[in-house]
């Protein structure tokens, strides 16, 4: 890689790296760095991991050819980058080692050998002189181990920065997003030093800085603006993002239940960005990022053990470590008995500089009732205080009914459980690929279909004709199929994969088996392959338009014989929900629908 005429790239990839430091996941791999300097001197610019002796050396002799160097710079003694110094040095017997005196120290411990008689010890301000290029020294203590120094090259005007401005990721698999993968990288490494980093800026911003070569990630050329000022910002512990990271723990979905539920509060609020994050399955190091990302954070979790839960322990003192401050924090508690987690996260967080906690705590014993709902909403009124609410205007441009223009049809997806066959109403299917012919299938988790299909692998889908009269969308919309038996007493037909399809108002059907099971939250998309296929009518499809315009009942007016009640009306399957308002998480009992979908009775 050309960095300038006389600066080369020698690094190397690794993608055989699942956890760097033995704790973060690099699911991109990593880039080792090193480089080579060729002037009247030659210094070569740190090693790499000892998995890449033989490939890093080979990248050395084809830059330098018969040339020998003269200079192994050590900018930091972690192994990922000097595992090579004493095959660099075995190979090279005239080379001289250039680096602070805390890195021979640690040398000492790793070969055995602090090379007295072929090193030059540098400090701030020392320079190297190669000829026209001349590398001034930088000690950078604890960013991120006490040993590190940086260099600058004032001929091409480059900072050689050591693992400063670094990223996880290797080179080969580019990242047009530096910062997401360089913040959680920042904040595992070098978090807890902020200020290190902050001296370390402020010697830098004498410097006219062109290019930075980091020991991990891109090397960066353009708008180096834009990373020092991140730096700047993590540094001092400032909020990035103007935004709430709900971080939570649920043991058997109650809290999870709720914390979603506050994210919606929160952005009906205004809240410009709102991040959530279940710290038992996600990354925590991504948690950790989110939490100083954002400007403010809810910490949510169960009391256990006459404790908090241990991901949540294990996240608190993660954040203490790395000197959490200057942010607004919310606490929610769940207990069904005697909750006092609240009370366990407030105590952990004590010490740390500049936190302002949130007046409303919520408490929730079990499950979410009227009291803990209130304080929900007292809790996302008081976060988003500063933030301007969505007016009309704005909320006009979110009509809701605008998904119904999306071009869905409408199906009924067949199964069998072992004991009865089952079916449900469906409206998103997509085919994926014609060769071979693959389709998704997106269910509602709360169908019974939807674990049948996840537990055997198979489903039939029955294509609907505009055939089709209200009542199929009632046998197979409106009940559970785990309760009732929808075709009993029925004559069926059966497909070569032993499941129903239905022998009217369909127009075609498909024997599907799952491939890739994928959890969206509310439902679950399975990827499918077709076993078989068949067209059975030539009538049209039914759509989600033509059953709104043409199929479903036209709701009833109030005033209108037995329809004399106050309340609110399902668009989509006509259930009628009585009295002045609507719950905001009232979801439709029949087609499972939620509050956005009920208009108000006229």
């Amino acid at each position: 890689m050309f960095i300038t005429q006389d600066i080369r790239y020698i690094g190397v990839n690794d993608h055989q790296l699942d956890l760097f430091e033995g704790q973060y996941t690099v699911p991109d791999g990593m880039a080792y760095n090193s480089y080579v300097i060729k002037d009247y001197k030659i210094a070569v610019m740190d090693t790499v991991d000892r998995h890449f002796t033989h490939e890093w050396l080979d990248k050395l002799e084809g830059e330098l050819g018969e040339a020998k160097p003269d200079y192994l710079v050590v900018h930091h003694m972690e192994p990922d980058h000097s595992a090579n110094i004493l095959n660099f040095m075995k190979l090279y017997p005239e080379a001289t080692i250039v680096s602070s005196a805390a890195a021979f120290r640690v040398m000492n411990n790793y070969f055995g050998t602090d090379f007295a008689d072929r090193r030059l010890v540098v400090g701030d301000g020392d320079s190297l002189p190669l000829g026209k290029h001349v590398l001034e020294f930088i000690t950078a203590p604890m960013v991120h181990w006490p040993e590190v120094i940086m260099s600058y090259d004032r001929a091409d005007k480059v900072l050689f920065s050591a693992d400063g401005f670094g990223k996880f990721g290797a080179l080969d698999r580019p990242d047009p997003d530096w910062a997401c993968e360089a913040r959680r990288y920042y904040f595992g490494i070098v978090g807890k030093f902020g200020d290190k980093v902050q001296d370390l800026l402020k010697k830098a911003s004498g410097l006219d800085i062109r290019i930075i070569c980091p020991l991990h990630g891109p090397v960066l050329k353009e708008n180096l603006g834009y990373y020092l000022d991140l730096y700047n910002t993590w540094s001092s512990y400032k909020a990035e993002t103007e935004g709430i990271a709900i971080c939570y723990t649920s043991v058997y979905g109650h809290t999870r239940e709720a914390m979603e539920k506050l994210a919606l509060l929160l952005k009906a609020e205004g809240c410009p960005e709102v991040a959530l994050k279940d710290l038992a399955r996600e990354d925590m190091a991504e948690a950790v990022e989110d939490a100083f990302r954002y400007s403010k954070l809810v910490l949510a979790t169960t009391t256990y053990n006459s404790g908090i839960f241990p991901f949540m322990q294990t996240f608190i003192e993660e954040l203490k470590e790395r000197n959490y401050q200057k942010r607004t924090i919310a606490l929610v508690e769940n207990g069904s008995w005697a909750p006092q987690a609240a009370k366990i996260m407030k105590s952990m967080l004590e010490g740390s500089k500049e936190l302002v906690f949130a007046e409303n705590t919520v408490k929730i014993t079990g499950a979410l009732n009227e009291v803990s709902n209130g304080q929900l909403k007292a809790l996302a009124q008081e976060l988003c205080a500063e933030y301007e609410k969505p007016g009309a205007e704005e909320l006009a441009k979110q009509d809701p009914k605008a998904m119904f223009k999306i071009g869905y049809g409408l199906y009924v997806v067949t199964s069998n459980d072992g004991k009865k066959d089952n079916g449900c109403i469906v409206n998103t299917v997509v085919q994926l690929t014609s060769t071979p012919n693959r389709v998704a299938v997106c269910i509602n988790k709360q169908n019974y279909t939807h674990h049948i299909v996840e537990q055997t692998g198979k489903l039939n889908l029955n294509c609907l004709s505009q055939e089709a009269p209200f009542s199929v969308f009632q046998e197979f919309g409106f009940v559970s199929g785990r309760a009732t038996d929808k075709f009993a007493g029925k004559t069926v037909s059966r497909s070569d994969n032993g499941l129903v399809y239905l022998d009217q108002y369909i127009n075609a059907y498909l024997s599907l088996k799952v491939e890739e099971h994928k959890d969206m939250g509310t439902h679950g998309l399975f990827i499918c392959s077709v076993t078989e296929s068949k067209v059975v009518s030539n009538v049209e499809s039914m759509t989600y338009s033509y059953y709104q315009s043409n199929v479903k009942p036209r709701p009833p007016k109030a005033g209108e014989g037995e329809a004399k009640k106050k309340g609110w009306v399902c668009t989509v399957c006509g259930y009628v929900y009585e009295g002045e308002e609507l719950p905001e998480d009232f979801i439709c009992p029949l087609c499972k629908h939620g509050a956005q979908d009920f208009e108000k009775l006229t």
